[in-house]
């Protein structure tokens, strides 16, 4: 079965709105899927830190373009899209840390978001170019609801900003 749009959320691209996201894409997950309380978890996290990153591109090339956050689902799993409208990047090129066990890795303040995100969702990719990044998050997991229900419209929600 094909994916469906459930949720598409647009907010402004500053930090205060990351909790709002995380907020919100979690209680679609809780009240649509069949997941434990700690995938849950490892979703709210995941979706701050790409949040993070898109608020980021989004202020590194003076852009006032929101973040878009839409989720999608189909019966074995659940997406998150996280898109900016910043420079894009080739995920391929970053630098490697060293493992979590490993002292030195303490000395890395910045860069760790994307190796988070890998640890944290079931899979990841990114489509990436000059007209911004999509972060595509993945949990694999059963639908809360029965097929028959048809609950399933999609909620679109923007948040403007007021500067």
């Amino acid at each position: 079965m094909a994916l469906e749009r459930s949720l598409e959320l647009s907010v402004p691209s500053r930090p205060e709105y990351i909790a709002m996201v995380r907020l919100v894409v979690s209680s679609l997950a809780t009240a649509r899927r069949t997941l434990a309380d700690e995938r849950i978890d490892d979703l709210k996290l995941a979706v701050s830190e790409a949040c993070t990153n898109a608020i980021e591109a989004n202020h590194a090339t003076g852009t006032i373009q929101p973040v878009v956050v839409s989720c999608w689902e189909a019966p074995e799993r659940f997406e998150v899209c996280i898109a900016d409208f910043g420079a894009g990047f080739d995920p391929d090129v970053l630098p490697e840390h060293p493992p979590v066990t490993d002292p030195d890795r303490l000395n890395f303040e910045r860069g760790l978001g994307i190796p988070l995100i890998r640890s944290l969702v079931d899979d990841v990719r990114f489509e990436s170019g000059a007209e911004g990044t999509k972060v595509w998050m993945t949990l694999f997991g059963g639908p809360a609801v029965e097929e028959g229900d048809k609950t399933s419209e999609i909620v679109r929600v923007v948040i403007a900003d007021e500067e």
